[in-house]
């Protein structure tokens, strides 16, 4: 009972993910583009060593930074993905390597579908190279769990021989 229902819950959380990530993708150019300018303009204006610049800096920081921050989105969102497919697979009594495999191969082909997705947006295009960063994303993610997963294990066996 208590496994399907953290299966539930990290199988909610990874569609909710994937929905977040097709509007995001549904965007047409212009649209995302102000979004990334947009955030990059908050980070340079709250960050306490650029706050302070001259408006011509801080105008050429947020035009080199978009690109950052729009690739750090992608990196972050996909590595919410790794976190809830491999969360899910963790569910199940299987090897790990399966799981890391089916987790990494799972995100690697929501990657693609999602880059597929935006040939179709206005001002969009698939890009190879954010497909390696969703990826790179999901691998993240992956590792994430598996050190949770980890550390949790060890503890309670630790725990275990204590009382032992």
């Amino acid at each position: 009972m208590k496994r399907n229902l953290l299966r539930a819950i990290f199988l909610s959380l990874l569609i909710a993910t994937f929905a977040i990530i097709f509007n995001f993708s549904a965007q047409d150019g212009e649209e995302s583009g102000s979004l990334s300018r947009a955030v990059t303009e908050k980070i340079v204006n709250t960050f306490p060593y650029t706050k302070d610049l001259s408006a011509e800096t801080k105008a050429k920081l947020i035009e080199h930074g978009e690109i950052i921050v729009r690739k750090l989105a992608h990196l972050s969102i996909y590595a919410l993905v790794g976190i809830f497919i491999m969360a899910f697979m963790c569910t199940y009594n299987t090897r790990v390597l399966y799981k890391f495999g089916i987790s990494l191969l799972v995100g690697l082909i929501y990657a693609i579908t999602d880059e597929y997705h935006q040939s179709f947006v206005a001002g969009r295009g698939p890009s190879v190279t954010d497909v390696c960063i969703d990826t790179a994303g999901v691998f993240i993610g992956i590792i994430i769990v598996l050190i949770i997963v980890s550390v949790f294990k060890t503890l309670f066996m630790e725990k275990r021989t204590e009382k032992n």
